[in-house]
């Protein structure tokens, strides 16, 4: 007979519960190499992110003078001297590819860089656990007072944490709709309750997501959330650094009073004394000693805290550090260490992002800012006129990059003693074709095009359409086809 089974027994094995509830993290404050890193990258990033939007940048008459701005009304993306259209949407794509060979290079070098170092969730976590050691003390004082019940002064010192998390969290939102208009006029406008109400819908948005994340879920966001430690775990190979644990040199644990003994016996110890330091800084609670986890955002604490009780007990640091399997093992069969930041999976990445960078300069620097297309008219496709020439209608659609007007002319290439016409522009001479071209705007053009044919004539020719700035010389071509009914 078959037994039945409740669900109790499916989270339960042999060696206990399958699933285990989660526990809050209390990392502890350290200070030592890689924590100065981070401090000083949070610095440039926070910095960046938030005084950016204020950098002003001379454009010209006109023009929006913020450096960074993401200007949706008028379809633009600008980035100090770069001006990028719609039509442009391929610098975005170069841009996203290069971000994510960058992140490939990086977990070749040196594992999750990104996460222990340069990710916003990690940025903003470590300034809101900055500011809740500030308020109400160090991991000690934070597990007391957790323990214990509930003060005036902690309730105090609570509401006093949420607050500042929380201003933080809002000019966290308020930061970023202002890449998408001019910064001072948007904050004077929010200040008034002036501004569009989409811009207090995103604002509110991000205050909440920045404040619970960073404010809550914290490294829950890393474990749970975040598909890079998965993706990175596949592409990662044996050569890559990754902060680990060199259990060649600190097994076996012991105290360090017993490891005195041990060693005064003759025995051999590792220099491990199992003070739990490298978990109680670690920011997801880990103990780095386990091995590779997915929880480890490799942000190097765990070093500076081991290599603090190394210093202490008068024993080689960096017992914790970057360093890979193969060197555990060389060490273990008495050879020397070998690092290969250099090889074909790198030198692959670095490659590639060279050739897009290249690719993408080039692009830029060799853009013309004066635009032409062109679109044959599908019905009817070809008119025959009363004196036998046939007529073939045309949509020019022209865009103009400059933030000045300019004249231009349209000539064409193609049939023999073809005649051009431009349809309803004022500004157009029956002697020349020319037309006014607006600043930093597009212009559609309606434009026919009529030539003499006989019985020996192709069905279909080439014909090329050409627009000249008379006043700079810059030019534009696009090419289609003139063709028979």
């Amino acid at each position: 007979m078959n037994k039945l089974v409740s669900p109790d027994d499916l989270l339960i094995d042999e060696d206990g519960p399958l699933y285990v509830a989660h526990k809050k993290v209390y990392p502890q404050s350290i200070s030592g190499t890689f924590r100065t890193i981070k401090w000083r990258l949070m610095a440039v990033c926070l910095g960046i992110y938030y005084l950016l939007p204020f950098v002003r940048w001379n454009r010209g008459l006109g023009a929006p003078d913020q450096a960074v701005l993401i200007d949706f009304p008028n379809r633009r993306f600008y980035f100090f001297f770069i001006e990028l259209w719609p039509q442009e949407i391929y610098y975005f794509t170069g841009l996203l590819v290069l971000a994510a060979v960058t992140l490939f290079l990086m977990n070749a070098l040196g594992g999750r860089i990104w996460c222990g170092y340069l990710c916003p969730q990690t940025v903003w976590t470590d300034l809101f656990y900055a500011v809740e050691r500030w308020i109400e003390g160090d991991r000690r004082e934070r597990l007391k007072a957790d323990a214990g019940p509930m003060t005036a002064a902690r309730a105090a010192r609570r509401v006093l944490k949420h607050a500042i998390w929380l201003m933080i969290a809002w000019w966290t939102g308020g930061a970023w709709v202002l890449y998408f208009a001019d910064a001072p006029t948007l904050v004077r406008d929010l200040a008034t309750f002036q501004a569009p109400a989409i811009a207090y819908i995103w604002i509110g948005i991000l205050t909440a997501s920045t404040y619970l994340l960073a404010g809550y879920m914290r490294e829950q966001v890393c474990v749970y959330m975040c598909p890079w430690p998965r993706i990175q775990a596949a592409l990662t190979d044996e050569w890559a650094l990754n902060v680990t644990y060199k259990y060649d040199r600190g097994e076996q644990r012991c105290s360090l009073k017993k490891s005195f003994d041990l060693r005064a016996l003759g025995e051999k110890v590792g220099d491990c004394i199992d003070c739990n330091q490298c978990v109680a800084v670690c920011p997801t609670g880990i103990d780095i000693r386990d091995g590779a986890q997915l929880g480890c955002i490799q942000c190097g604490l765990c070093i500076d805290a081991c290599d603090a009780v190394m210093k202490k007990i008068g024993r080689e640091t960096r017992l914790i550090g970057y360093d890979n399997d193969i060197n555990v093992q060389r060490r273990i069969a008495g050879k020397g260490e070998i690092f290969k930041p250099v090889r074909p999976r790198t030198i692959v990445y670095a490659s590639f992002i060279a050739g897009v960078c290249a690719v993408m300069l080039y692009a830029l620097m060799s853009r013309t800012l004066l635009d032409i297309s062109v679109l044959h008219d599908r019905n009817p496709v070809a008119v025959k006129l009363s004196d036998g020439a046939i007529r073939n209608g045309y949509t020019l659609r022209l865009l103009n990059k400059r933030g000045f007007d300019r004249v231009i002319t349209v000539d064409i290439d193609g049939p023999t003693n073809a005649s051009i016409h431009l349809v309803g522009a004022d500004s157009v001479t029956p002697e020349r074709p020319m037309i006014v071209l607006p600043r930093d705007t597009t212009t559609e053009l309606r434009v026919l095009v009529t030539a003499p044919v006989d019985e020996k004539s192709e069905r279909s020719v080439p014909v090329r359409f050409r627009v000249t700035d008379i006043g700079l010389g810059e030019a534009a071509s696009a090419t289609d086809h003139f063709v028979l009914p």
